[in-house]
Order: C-alpha cells, then structure tokens, then sequence
C-alpha cells in the first residue's frame, strides 16, 4: 500500500475512526472547494467548466495513489490555465487535450531525470515570498466576488467569517468550513435569499467522464504547435507542485519524496487529458484547506476528487444553490492563515539581512505583478543568487608579507574563488614594486570555476612580463586538480 496509507503492521493509518472521520470531512471541505475554483480556471482557459471539474476529479483521485506528498491536493490551476489558454483560442479543445498529455510525458522525464532536486536551490527568502504572494493572490481573487453584489452577500459573508473563526471553540470533530458553508446554504435556501451561488458560475457536468484520444492530426507539425505550450506546463506544474510539497512538509513536520511527485504529476496529467480534462499540477490553496482541516493522509486527495464528481453528477442541483459567499470566507481565511505574517513584523524586518528582505520582497512583487507564481520564484532564486554571490565575493581578501631580505613576498589569499571573487583578485597585486620571487598562498581558499584559474594565469602573466616568477602553493586536492587541468589552456595563444 503507498506510503502515507500505512499505519504499520496494524493495518492503514486512516483505518483509525478518528483519522478517518477528520480525512473524510476534510476531503467533502475540498472537494466543495474546488467546483468554483475549477469553473473559474476554466474560464480563464476559455473551456466549458466540466474540462476543469473533470480534471480536478481525476487529477485528485490519480495522485492520491502515485503522488509523493500525502494529504496535498492536485487539480486543475490558475496557472496552468493562463499557460494553456493560447492553444484553446487558437488550434482549439483537441489540441489543448494533446497539450495535456504531452505535459504530462514531459513531467514523467523530467521528474525521472531528478528536477525536482533543483528545488535545494530554492532560498527560505523566496519561500517566504512565495507563501506571502499567495497569500495575497487567494485573498484578491475573491475580491470579484464582493463587488456589485446584493447587499445580502456581506451579512452572509460576515455570518461565514464568525462561524469559520468561533465554531472550531466548541468543537474541532467537525471542520468549520463544512460547518459554514452547510450554515449558510440551508439560511439562503430556506429564506429564499437571492445571492450568487456556485450555479451562477458554470453548468456541471452530468455524465462521468469517458477516455478517448485527442481528436487532432497526429503529425510533426501538430507537435510543433503543441510542444512550447507542453514544455512551458510541465515546468510551471512541477515547479508550483515542488514549492506546495515543500510548503506542506515544514507544516506537517514530515518529508515527501520530490521525486515521485513529479513524476506523479505527468501520470495524473496524462490520465487527466485521456479523460478529457485540461491539466493541474498543486494547487497551495487547497492543500491548505486540507492540511488545516487536520488532514494528513492520501485518503482525503482521493476523497476530494471523488466527493467532487459525486457532487457534480448526483448531488449538481443542491451543489449549485451553495451561495459563493460561504466559500469566500472559507478562501479568505485561507488567505490570512497563509500568509507569513512574522515574516513582516518589525522586529523580525529588523533583525534580517537588507538582503534576505529585499528576495522576499521582490518575489512578492513580481508573483503578484504576474499572477505567476512560477516566474516570482524564478526571479527571486535568481536575485538571491545574486545577492549571494556578490556577498561571498566581498570575504575574498589578499593580504602580503615580504621577507626582511626583500628577495621574496608572500601573498595570503582567503575566502572563496569563483567567477565574482576572481575578476578582482588581479588588481590586489603590486607587479611592478613586488621583489622578483612572488609565492601565492592558497591554503585558506578554494578555486571553483574556470573564471578563477584565468585570473591566476592572468596574475601569472602580469608577473612574467615584469620578468618575475610565481609560484602557487597551498591548492587542496580538488584546487589543484582543476587548475593543472585548465591552466594555460584558457587563452588561445597560438
């Protein structure tokens, strides 16, 4: 049985009537959850609402059992929809469920190819910027649903905020976003209270699913038109499903296998698109609904998948007289428990690096500016590793003694050579007033790159023209190796 069904040699861990009680609520909160943020990507995608519904069914269901993180939750993505939504206006459906399928073959290699290692590279800085412009994304994409609206909304919107907040003190063996939302639903429908309601935002199916194959041209020039869109989907899904596993694992205190759940991201995606759906990949949202819930198996992913299509098919009429006010306070909440707000408390803005606050500051910006979340964490590793290297190479220092005959001079170099360190290093020497024997002491260093090695031929070179020799010493094992295998061999002389 996959890990995170295991209890052991006592059988399943949600077996237990307490965790199978809290995975199944939790699974009926997400699942109701997921039909307007399914519908609403599906808009952004410019698709009929079933493609999302379908594919936040299947992609739950299918990465319950072949995903790496239990309790985190797969389904269609805003993300994902702003990728694909070129192909649907374009070329059309067919070729948007190619898309799918391909993305998810990608996903397969690159998750086997061990991508979603690279996510060690990723700064606790952007993944507090990450967290935060989340949080800020979850909390503006329900503002639309507050706007010119019937004054009956914001009551109703309040009621859900109060009982969301206070219910959990007089009992948790209920979530309070069910609590709400079944509230809620029976006040509008038993006064006759005309709200928006989920109906409002999209027909749901009412058939389930069936398999086919994507009605398009099976030829190069199809894959052509289709591989950029693919490609660009297999990143952004991989990428956000990484940083949502990450985010659940230091919330849960547990680890999960990054690997696996990349490559179960491509199986969901190809099963996702042979059923007719538009694709996912993590959805944070969600998962945190689930997590907070008290979640922590992979039956309450495949329970939400499943309650959804139960919900859409059997049970579409009651479904859609769910007002949209309910699962608005449910999604703001959501939004202010994940943002990180010690992250901007003054006391902790003081004590961090200019730095560390400046990453997590332009990661905000640029995943809200973008509504990516993706790019912000792109563009935030980056400017972290900028911010690094340039730090490192400040700690570089050279420092000379010359012996009393005056005959020889030494030079102690410590810190770091790489490419920001080296491009300095030359113009720390005095060529012209150094005696003729000059030793360049590199015990307290290490040369990384080919750019270090060229700055120490380059020092070479100055020396020699002043017809004084240089001897290089102290170079550990790795150093030493590196620079005999490039020096000189840097510079076409010839």
């Amino acid at each position: 049985m996959p890990a995170g069904l295991r209890r052991g040699s006592g059988g399943p861990a949600w077996a237990s009537p307490k965790v199978l009680r809290t995975e199944t609520l939790a699974g009926l909160v997400v699942g109701l959850a997921l039909i307007p943020e399914a519908i609403s990507f599906s808009v952004i995608a410019g698709v009929d609402p079933k493609v999302g519904l379908y594919a936040a069914c299947i992609m739950a269901m299918v990465i319950a059992f072949v995903g790496g993180r239990p309790a985190m939750i797969s389904a269609a993505t805003g993300a994902v929809a702003l990728v694909v939504a070129p192909v649907v206006r374009a070329p059309g459906l067919g070729y948007l469920i190619a898309t799918v399928i391909l993305a998810g073959v990608f996903q397969v290699v690159l998750g086997a190819l061990g991508v979603a290692k690279l996510m060690r590279f990723v700064p606790r800085s952007v993944m507090v910027g990450f967290v935060n412009a989340l949080g800020i994304l979850l909390f503006t994409a329900q503002i639309p649903n507050l706007r010119n609206v019937p004054w009956a909304v914001y009551p109703l919107f309040v009621a859900g905020l109060v009982l969301i907040v206070f219910f959990p003190k007089l009992t948790k063996a209920v979530p309070a976003p069910l609590v709400a939302i079944s509230v809620l639903t029976v006040i509008t429908v038993a006064a006759g209270i005309a709200v928006p309601t989920v109906g409002d935002k999209g027909t749901l199916p009412s058939s389930l699913p069936v398999p086919g194959v994507p009605d398009v041209p099976f030829t190069l020039h199809t894959l052509t038109v289709i591989a950029p869109y693919a490609f660009a989907m297999a990143l952004v899904g991989i990428m956000e499903s990484m940083m949502t596993a990450k985010l659940v694992d230091d919330l849960t205190d547990t680890r999960s296998n990054k690997t696996r759940e990349a490559v179960g991201q491509g199986i969901a995606n190809i099963v996702t698109g042979i059923f007719g759906g538009m694709g996912g990949c993590g959805m944070i949202g969600q998962t945190m609904i689930n997590v907070k819930s008290g979640a922590r198996t992979r039956l309450s992913t495949f329970l939400a998948g499943f309650f959804l299509l139960v919900l859409c098919i059997a049970l579409g009429p009651v479904v859609s007289t769910i007002p949209m006010a309910a699962l608005v306070a449910v999604m703001i909440l959501v939004s202010v428990g994940t943002f990180d707000w010690h992250s901007v408390r003054p006391a902790t803005l003081k004590r961090m690096p200019i730095g560390e606050t400046a990453v997590m500051v332009i990661t905000v910006i640029v995943v809200v500016a973008t509504g990516n979340l993706s790019i912000g964490v792109v563009v935030g590793s980056v400017t972290a590793m900028i911010i690094f290297a340039r730090r490192v190479a400040h700690f570089t220092q050279v420092t000379s003694v010359t012996d009393p005959d005056g005959t020889q001079v030494v030079y102690a170099v410590t810190g770091q050579l790489f490419f920001a360190s080296s491009n300095d290093l030359v113009t720390q020497f005095d060529y012209a007033g150094d005696p003729e024997k000059v030793v360049i002491d590199l015990t307290g260093t290490h040369v990384w790159d080919a750019s270090s090695v060229a700055a120490l031929d380059a020092i070479e070179t100055k020396y020699a023209q002043q017809g004084k020799t240089v001897e290089i010493v102290g170079l550990n094992d790795s150093s030493a190796h590196l620079h005999g295998r490039l020096s000189g061999e840097l510079v076409d002389n010839h």
